[in-house]
């Protein structure tokens, strides 16, 4: 009897990515799992659940299409600038938040504003970041569960970062994730987001393009030293 192959593994922010939701749309979906049929977790790293993803890919596909996929944006100039709130209203989503949340929390997933407004006070500064019409229509039309996929596509690979670099060199989301032994920038994402990486909490500082969050060789370290003790 052929052996069992080892399952591969996803978590909520994986899943989340994939299908066009957000991570606590996928735990709903699971606290709800009585009604709705989601799989039973296999496993934890941490405090994350973890699914197998063949279990995952068997609901979805037996899911009927939600709602994002049939909702048809407004007609709009392809060169008009939209803010966040008004990116996320164009796209279908009842949270006006849910675009800057996709910025904040899943570097990687969202495209980059194509323009950043630096507004506020010397004082008080902020900035705003904007999209192209034509920017989230392809974004759209490509995004994980949009059903316009013939072949799904890999998650990125991480970049090789050197431990032995400069200590007080800032570092980006995907060069922590890989620092910190992770196999994807969303595993690392979800693990932040839900608190496992507390070292990681405050940044060190954010780009100026996008508002990106970064952190320090030294700091990033020291949490792979701790993630590592326990």
């Amino acid at each position: 009897m052929a052996a069992r192959s080892t399952p591969h593994l996803v978590e909520a922010a994986e899943i989340a990515a994939e299908h066009g939701l957000t991570p606590a749309r996928i735990s709903a979906l699971y606290l709800e799992r009585e009604a709705s049929g989601f799989p039973e977790i296999v496993g934890r790293r941490g405090r994350a659940r973890q699914w197998d993803k063949n279990d995952v890919d068997k609901w979805f596909a037996g899911r009927k299409p939600p709602r994002l996929q049939q909702h048809k944006p407004p007609r709009l100039d392809p060169g008009e600038l939209l803010t966040g709130a008004q990116a996320s209203r164009f796209l279908g989503y009842k949270n006006p938040q849910q675009v800057n949340t996709y910025l904040r929390d899943h570097p990687g997933y969202f495209p980059d504003p194509d323009v950043v407004e630096e507004l506020g006070t010397a004082d008080r500064p902020y900035r705003r970041p904007k999209w192209r019409v034509q920017t989230l229509l392809d974004w759209k039309d490509t995004r994980p569960g949009s059903g316009k996929r013939s072949v799904q596509r890999a998650a990125p690979a991480l970049p090789d970062v050197p431990v032995d670099g400069d200590p007080d060199e800032l570092l980006g989301a995907s060069q922590a994730a890989a620092l910190l032994g992770f196999k994807s920038l969303n595993s690392f994402s979800s693990s932040l987001g839900q608190g496992n990486l507390p070292l990681l909490k405050t940044v060190d500082a954010v780009s100026e393009k996008g508002g990106r969050r970064r952190w320090t060789r030294r700091r990033i370290l020291e949490q792979a030293a701790q993630r590592k003790a326990k």
